[in-house]
């Protein structure tokens, strides 16, 4: 099967290929990149006027199967991956039960071979059950499949456990994933503390909770030197953190999400529960601190969070309802228009973000990038058309967005795994 993908801007971060090029997929694998290729007997895609590069990379999705498939299934998510320009998604283990055993790691394989061709790679759980008590067996999590591990949703607690995770993480090549919040200070509280807590008359989750446990992640990886990644960071002094440690050579890296750079806590006074994500929506200064971040390289990547949840939870209100967002589906059009359109990220850097950085923290080092004799998983995107946000429209079980209605620049026209054409808009 041969697919030529013709007279499209390639935007190659990695090897800096740029301009008007073909691309030649042959047998799964890109073949050749140059002018004027011509194949006899060849599918042919017209990217005349549309952006194509490596297909996206997800490192933090929560496709909740097994145990909560009314929320979400591994077919589902997958689905509304391909409609976002994700290729390869990494999911988290907070399922029932929790992916902690090399028998869920192969549940989540089979599931996702049975799905639309995205790849779909799970993340072990650091502690059985999530329980925060004891380590699971990294060795044999790695051995099943597993690409890093993490206790997402429920931040391991110990530090005394924590750095023992790093250790052993550190001698099988693997990253721990870190949901960075203190507990006892978040509880299951609703909002950000501040202004707008303090005008609603509700506790909130203050920004400490969230800075104490990257300081204490970032000085346990330099103390046992293992390799820490800092999910969905939300405050302005959690970017300096990650950048002081960076700095000092530390292995740190860290994401952050499109909510997290566009939204502030207001949108709660709004949106209500659509708003209500962990960590949850801060402040202007700490949305103008995560764009700094992503500019000056200390965010390496953008992920969704993608989380899923049924209309009927998300009606309980503020203080009932789970928190999270759906993001696959406007993930990248919220990302151009927030930061490309806006002049803040180059659209190489932007899709560096989104592409070869998740890959590399994963060590996936076959994905985010577009060479020859590479894996031919792309995505085409036409980075200037406009449209609306329609949960209704979307793939994802879910319908929990804050930006439903909301007008975005940058729609999705292909999306290609493989060599083959899995999403193509309005088929």
């Amino acid at each position: 099967m041969k697919l030529l993908v013709c007279q499209g801007r390639l935007v190659d971060p990695v090897g800096g290929i740029g301009g008007i090029l073909d691309i030649l997929i042959e047998d799964g694998r890109v073949a050749a990149i140059g002018s004027n290729i011509v194949e006899p007997e060849v599918q042919i895609i017209n990217a005349q006027g549309l952006v194509v590069c490596a297909g996206l990379v997800d490192m933090h999705v929560h496709l909740r199967e097994p145990g909560f498939e009314y929320k979400e299934t591994i077919a589902t998510g997958a689905m509304a991956a391909a409609r976002g320009g994700f290729t390869s998604i990494a999911c988290m283990p907070n399922t029932r039960p929790s992916i902690d055993s090399p028998e869920q790691i192969e549940f989540i394989k089979r599931q996702a071979a049975a799905a639309c061709g995205i790849h779909v790679w799970p993340i072990g759980a650091v502690t059985k059950g999530q329980q925060g008590a004891q380590l699971t067996d990294f060795k044999a999590l790695q051995e099943a499949g597993a690409v890093a591990l993490s206790d997402d949703g429920v931040p391991v607690q110990n530090a005394n456990l924590m750095r023992d995770g790093l250790i052993t993480a550190a001698r099988r090549g693997m990253t721990i994933l870190s949901h960075c919040e203190d507990a006892d200070m978040v509880k299951n509280y609703a909002v950000n503390e501040g202004r707008i807590s303090r005008q609603l008359r509700l506790p909130g989750r203050p920004a400490i909770a969230e800075e104490l446990m990257v300081a204490r992640d970032a000085m346990l990886a330099e103390e046992t030197g293992g390799a820490v990644h800092i999910c969905h960071i939300s405050t302005a002094k959690s970017v300096g953190l990650v950048r002081r440690y960076k700095r000092k050579g530390v292995q740190i890296t860290c994401e952050t999400c499109p909510q997290y750079f566009t939204l502030t806590e207001e949108e709660i006074l709004t949106q209500g529960s659509l708003a209500r994500v962990n960590p949850p929506l801060r402040t202007p200064k700490d949305v103008k601190a995560i764009i700094e971040g992503l500019k000056d390289g200390t965010i390496d990547a953008i992920a969704t969070d993608h989380a899923p949840h049924s209309a009927e939870e998300k009606a309980r209100g503020l203080t009932q309802a789970p928190s999270g967002m759906v993001g696959l589906e406007t993930a990248l059009a919220v990302c151009l228009s927030a930061l490309y359109h806006t002049r803040e990220l180059g659209l190489s850097d932007l899709l560096k973000k989104l592409t070869i950085n998740p890959a590399c923290i994963l060590r996936l080092p076959t994905k985010g990038r577009l060479a020859i004799g590479g894996d031919g998983d792309l995505v085409i995107f036409d980075p200037d058309e406009e449209w609306t946000v329609d949960p209704d429209q979307f793939a994802s079980k879910g319908r929990n967005t804050p930006f439903a209605g909301r007008r975005v620049k940058g729609k999705v026209k292909y999306t290609v795994v493989g060599g083959q054409i899995i999403y193509q808009e309005g088929a």
